[in-house]
């Protein structure tokens, strides 16, 4: 049998041998949903010229500007911007951020066809300023294309789409590092053993978890990469958070109960994933990465639009060339020794808390809201100091040396809509934990069970473009209705009651019982299992209260 056609850009000596094209020539299916079990299950990866054949259709079906570059582009502007024959001495678009072009197999006039059409790019798209995994993504589509500028044609398709609820490239800084703090926040949420040891060991962990574009485009070996672009051209961005998710999930079972050194888990990282073949294969990877129940494409788009207001709140916006990456204080440094002091917790408790919120949150210093010990035990006091912050960590000292409490979403004001009445309140976003005896974090049970619900239809909900906008309900300053309860269809109330308040009493989670209630003097309470966080008592059932404390989020660059 033939081996496949390669173009002249490919090494052939350093393909797969073994790769021949032994799946089929053609694929006449056009409905989106076949096209997403194709690209799953590989349908086109056995076949190179198919691969290039689909990724040619794919390409050309995503909606863009009405003026995007084309091949006739290039082939007027590549002499203007190029110069000579060769572009290897040349320097890299700016947008690019010092990445190397990985080699995916190809020879030297492939690999100087990709900075030429790096360069040529940033020609054409001057409003790209920060796109790491541009490289990556131009030297696989050259593997695919019949010249130059087809494939100069395929990659300004990918970067012009124009279709709001269709995310492909992050093209600036505050896309890029959203993108962290993102999937950063779903690592804390469907990877917490490995998110445990990623803190236990990293000085600053979202710098590993910046790294997380890098795993795909850059370190995957050709082969799993191809896979992986297979489905993100069907499905979108989404797919990459998935992939990144697996990979975390395998290094993590690979290096269990192995030493990893704050300096190197980065390198540690990178490495296991280039050498991922010898224990993973792309098909592996793939069903491990379809097997993790993420969140709604909308609420990830939620999510990552909360991540932007925080950075853009901060002033973060783009790279500073003496900075690297943002300017979050390292985990290990949010809580500072010197500057932190609680009657219930330690700095390395406060420490373990502060890695469970959501990264925008975790670029903050903790704030002393309320202290039962300087404030008095009285609840009216409790939300008097409390209203106003969004959000706050309540934390609860029984006379057994007990400690337990909550992280919450939302203002405490937002009991007041209820005229008096005990109302829930709060998103998807709480949780509640001990720390004593032992450590135990509750999540919403949807997270881990999203099988309770579905997303609500789109004619029910906000469009793209109104996202993150105010609803009636919502606080003006409120950064986004990330899981809020009317984005799903829950089965019954008790799968969404999160926070409620009264003159008489606190409570956290319902349905079935309550995670914690406190009475209004602050003396008494008990804890039990209830729907929502489908948690275990947090403490002694009864009990009586030593102390309660409320913490803040305070920006460090406003103390």
């Amino acid at each position: 049998m033939e081996p496949p056609g390669y173009n002249c850009f490919v090494d052939r000596d350093k393909m797969d041998a073994a790769v021949q094209d032994l799946g089929p020539k053609e694929l006449s299916c056009a409905e989106l949903q076949e096209l997403k079990q194709l690209a799953r299950q590989g349908y086109w990866a056995r076949s190179y010229a198919l691969r290039g054949k689909v990724y040619q259709r794919l390409i050309r079906d995503i909606p863009c500007r009405t003026v995007t570059p084309d091949a006739s582009v290039y082939s007027d502007i590549v002499g203007k911007i190029v110069g000579k024959p060769s572009s290897s001495g040349l320097p890299l678009p700016e947008f690019v951020d010092n990445t190397q072009v990985p080699s995916y197999c190809l020879n030297a006039r492939g690999q100087d066809a990709v900075r030429k059409i790096l360069l040529c790019i940033a020609n054409q798209f001057p409003d790209v300023s920060f796109c790491p995994a541009l490289p990556a993504v131009v030297a696989l589509l050259l593997h695919y294309s019949a010249d130059e500028a087809q494939c100069f044609e395929n990659a300004c398709r990918i970067l012009a789409c124009n279709d709001p609820s269709r995310r492909l490239l992050d093209q600036s800084f505050l896309a890029f590092e959203s993108s962290c703090m993102t999937f950063g926040d779903l690592v804390n949420k469907y990877c917490q053993a490995a998110h445990k040891l990623m803190v236990a060991v990293s000085e600053d962990v979202l710098q590993v978890y910046a790294d997380w574009q890098r795993w795909l485009f850059g370190e995957l070996p050709l082969g799993h990469l191809a896979r992986v672009f297979d489905v993100f051209l069907v499905e979108g961005y989404k797919v990459l958070y998935r992939v990144a998710l697996a990979i975390l999930k395998f290094f993590h079972k690979a290096r269990a109960g192995q030493p990893l050194g704050s300096d190197s888990v980065k390198q540690d990282i990178r490495a296991f994933v280039r050498d991922i073949a010898k224990t993973v294969s792309p098909e592996k990877l793939l069903e491990k990465a379809f097997a993790i129940r993420l969140f709604s494409r909308k609420e990830i788009q939620l999510l990552q639009m909360a991540n932007e207001k925080a950075l853009k709140q901060k002033g973060i916006t783009v790279k500073q060339k003496s900075v690297s990456l943002s300017k979050r204080q390292f985990v290990h440094l949010a809580v500072h020794a010197e500057n932190f002091h609680s009657e219930i917790v330690s700095v390395k408790e406060m420490r373990d808390i502060w890695s469970w919120v959501p990264e925008r949150f975790a670029l903050c210093q903790p704030l002393l809201l309320f202290s039962s010990l300087q404030h008095g035990y009285s609840l009216t006091r409790f939300y008097f100091q409390c209203e106003g912050h969004e959000p706050t960590v309540l934390l609860l000292k029984t006379t057994q040396k007990e400690v337990c409490g909550a992280y919450l979403s939302t203002d405490w004001s937002e009991r007041n809509q209820f005229g008096g009445k005990v109302g829930f309140f709060g998103t998807g976003e709480c949780f509640v934990f001990r720390l004593q005896p032992e450590v135990q974090r509750y999540e919403w049970v949807v997270i881990k069970h999203p099988e309770l619900t579905r997303p609500v239809s789109s004619e029910a909900t906000a469009t793209p473009s109104s996202l993150g906008r105010p609803t009636s309900s919502d606080p003006a300053d409120r950064l986004s209705p990330f899981l809020a309860t009317r984005h799903f269809n829950l089965p019954s109330k008790t799968e969404s009651m999160f926070m409620a308040g009264g003159t008489d009493c606190l409570i956290v989670g319902g349905g079935g019982g309550q995670a914690l209630y406190i009475d209004g003097d602050l003396n008494r309470g008990r804890t039990g299992h209830c729907d929502t966080f489908n948690n275990q008592p947090l403490c002694s059932e009864n009990f009586l209260i030593a102390a309660v404390e409320a913490w803040g989020f305070q920006d460090p660059d406003t103390q």
